[in-house]
């Protein structure tokens, strides 16, 4: 599975490594992906997550029915 966050679809960057004596040689950033599960109680099941740490934030925020919803309407199988 691809390291992109379910929710918000943070997935690498790239960018420069930089030594000591400033030579540039290319390098990826990973986003800071968990793989979590949370109870959804309207349908009385678990559900796996792959989220990053903005993402867990986000669905402590609003709530996971309201995230579930709104990957629904972007066409997420969940």
């Amino acid at each position: 599975m691809a390291r992109v966050c379910q929710v918000t679809g943070k997935k690498p960057i790239t960018g420069n490594k930089v030594s000591h004596s400033n030579i540039k040689t290319k390098r990826r950033f990973l986003p800071n992906l968990q793989t979590k599960r949370y109870f959804f109680a309207e349908e009385d099941r678990w559900i796996t997550l792959k989220v990053s740490s903005e993402a867990i934030r986000t669905i402590n925020k609003n709530g996971l029915a309201s995230v579930v919803k709104q990957l629904r309407l972007a066409g997420t199988k969940i």
